[in-house]
């Protein structure tokens, strides 16, 4: 089958157009207008079930570094590390309520404070994977409420330089 790039098969029963007085692209077309950008709804107010979550989770996010500094206190460092697993909880369930669209600007105001608040607490805590866990359970949340912004306010891992005992390390030069 030889193909010139015209079908053969479709009849055209019509008249050409004439175009002869039409001058191409000298005027632009009808300038369509950019629709304004919605207007937040002033009789807005949200379901009784949605302000009770936010409150909810604003005394949660409030009472968190006195619960953690308690944990530290009564149970040490594994205490922190029992926090931490339920801030994980309290991170996904306030994630949770974000997608849905339903978390309030003074919840997410809270979380935020609550996050300087944690590291701010002087926590002696020698084992340097809770420091970790618990900055990057912060980091999480940090990350969930404010993508684009970087913080500079984590703990700084204390690692030691040498051995306690450098004779254990005496054959391995």
């Amino acid at each position: 089958m030889d193909y010139s790039g015209k079908r053969t098969d479709v009849v055209d029963h019509g008249g050409e157009m004439d175009y002869s007085g039409v001058q191409w692209f000298s005027e632009p077309g009808p300038q369509r207008a950019a629709p304004p950008p919605p207007q937040p709804d002033p009789s807005y107010a949200p379901d009784p079930v949605v302000i009770d979550q936010n409150e909810s989770f604003e005394y949660a996010l409030s009472v968190a570094p006195n619960e953690l500094y308690a944990r530290y206190r009564q149970y040490g460092q594994l205490g922190v590390l029992g926090w931490c697993s339920e801030f994980s909880e309290l991170i996904d369930n306030l994630k949770d309520l974000g997608f849905q669209g339903n978390m309030f600007v003074s919840t997410r105001t809270q979380a935020l404070k609550t996050c300087e608040d944690i590291l701010k607490l002087k926590l002696d805590v020698k084992m340097q994977i809770i420091i970790m866990y618990l900055s990057s359970q912060v980091a999480r949340l940090r990350r969930f409420l404010d993508g684009d912004r970087q913080w500079d306010d984590y703990p700084q891992p204390q690692f030691p330089q040498y051995p306690a005992d450098p004779s254990a390390y005496a054959g391995h030069a």
